[in-house]
């Protein structure tokens, strides 16, 4: 970047001597592409614009200057090479001997590009002929090479017929360029004075300032581009919903574990042991540790109780419970896990206290990947705890939640968890996918689930949590979430999305 920025302050300088030399002589330079051709200079045309407006500063030409745009056709790179040496066709016909040559033979003396682009024509045109046996062999005495004909045409400024074919081929290139007509400044000097940029601690104390002069200051420039870090559109919505809901009274609960047992993740949850969602199909297993052991005894038996015999209005799953199962270690499949672990330790105390729970942090599910989908991504999940709530108090919490988030188009529709009774799913309208998406699971936790951890019994938990990617989507109309989330995202999208505000 530096040597680029050298050798652009470097060319600039050459222009603005050659302009401000021609202008001593002649008042006016009524080409500037003819102009920088008989300099033999056209290299230094793109800045040309440039610097007349830094010679505009200073008075060294007039203001109203005339442009006008030109169209320009040149040789690509690859096309260079071809004026000299003839088309890849041509090079081609040119290597084959009149008594022919194997086609294996022929490969190897020509350059692989050559033989890419050049054989398809040399055989389309009847050049050269390929038999049974592969051997390639002349098909017409001698041959016209239009197409070096046509580049040297197009490198001296003319346009030649076969043009279109030149272009398709892409071994011409179209350029449109502004030309400029100028004329000499009222404040014309041969070579641009030395102006003050600053106003210095030195100047002022010596009194130099007032012999100095300055350089204009020009405030509708925009400031060069500060490199820095940027925050993630993800963690800018994490962020604004967090605020959200420690605004709405929730007290944010600690996520720092992601390997969880099948106990806290599954068991205490009332979710039976043979259920589809604990295979390795949805789970991701560990290895080592594969078991933890800390689990508490008494409250481990008390689950155990009611998935085999039922207990609280529940007659249970009926199946035999193993304790080697809810031993297993696990990446954790929803932070419902630590919502279990809160429940319980509040089901602990002396006196039941009503609380507000919420957590945003990773989880992990062995998905099928797809424009909604990924096996790594966040949940935001809430917990009420409180006496006699209702399945109303729950709608209206999530309404208030992604009202304040920005999503007002919600719908709710029945479901089934195992772990709530009612159970419902939570649906958001994306505008930039034209439908509904599913954003969310809510439900009131089973007696089965709450009682066994010692909370009373007419204590009633309401629990939803959604994802922090799908409200994102939403929010920034990302149609893939993978061009939000993982290796496909673009790092100046993250820089340029707006801070996250609802």
């Amino acid at each position: 970047m530096a040597d680029k920025h050298k050798k652009d302050k470097e060319a600039k300088e050459i222009l603005e001597d050659l302009i401000l030399a021609e202008l001593e002589s002649t008042d006016s330079i009524p080409d500037s592409w003819a102009f920088l051709e008989k300099k033999q200079k056209i290299s230094l045309h793109p800045v040309f614009e440039s610097v007349l407006r830094s010679l505009l500063a200073i008075g060294c030409v007039k203001e109203d200057w005339e442009e006008k745009k030109q169209e320009r056709l040149q040789p690509s790179d690859e096309a260079k090479q071809y004026i000299e040496l003839g088309s890849p066709e041509a090079q081609i016909f040119h290597a084959v001997p009149v008594e022919g040559i194997p086609k294996a033979e022929l490969d190897k003396k020509l350059d692989p590009n050559v033989n890419k682009f050049g054989f398809g024509h040399a055989v389309k045109q009847r050049w050269i002929q390929v038999d049974k046996e592969k051997t390639v062999r002349r098909g017409v005495p001698k041959i016209d090479d239009v197409i070096q004909k046509g580049l040297e045409g197009v490198s001296k400024g003319e346009k030649p017929e076969n043009l279109e074919e030149l272009l398709k081929r892409k071994l011409v290139e179209k350029s449109t360029f502004k030309i400029f007509s100028i004329q000499k400044g009222d404040k014309y000097v041969r070579k641009r004075p030395e102006l003050a940029g600053d106003l210095t601690a030195e100047l002022l104390l010596s009194g130099e300032w007032k012999n100095e002069e300055f350089k204009a200051y020009n405030f509708n420039s925009l400031g060069r581009e500060i490199k820095s870090g940027s925050l993630h559109p993800l963690m800018k919505f994490r962020e604004e919903a967090r605020t959200i809901l420690i605004g709405m009274g929730f007290e944010e609960m600690p996520t720092n574990n992601y390997v969880e047992s099948s106990f806290w993740n599954f068991d205490a949850l009332f979710q039976p042991q043979q259920h589809p969602a604990r295979d390795s199909h949805d789970t991701f297993f560990l290895s080592a540790p594969r078991k933890t052991l800390e689990i508490p005894k008494e409250y481990m038996e008390r689950v155990k109780a009611v998935h085999e015999k039922g207990g609280y209005g529940s007659i249970g799953y009926r199946y035999d419970w193993k304790v080697e199962e809810a031993e297993k270690n696990i990446l954790r499949t929803h932070t419902t896990a630590v919502s279990s672990r809160m429940l319980y330790a509040l089901g602990q105390g002396e006196r039941f206290v009503p609380k507000k729970y919420f957590s945003i942090d990773r989880v992990f599910r062995n998905e099928t990947l797809d424009a909604t989908h990924l096996a790594e991504f966040h949940q935001v999940e809430g917990v009420v705890a409180d006496r006699n709530l209702t399945l109303g108090d729950l709608i209206g919490v999530i309404q208030t939640f992604f009202s304040k988030i920005g999503i007002s188009d919600i719908r709710f529709k029945p479901a089934y968890n195992p772990y709530t009774e009612p159970s419902m799913e939570v649906y958001g309208y994306s505008k930039a996918l034209g439908k509904w998406m599913e954003v969310g699971n809510s439900g009131v936790f089973r007696p089965e689930m709450l009682q066994p951890m010692g909370l009373p019994e007419d204590v009633r938990v309401l629990a939803w949590g959604l994802s922090l990617e799908r409200p994102t989507m939403i929010k920034y109309g990302y149609k893939n979430i993978r061009d939000l989330f993982g290796h496909k995202v673009k790092l100046e999208l993250i820089s340029k999305n707006p801070v996250c505000r609802f």
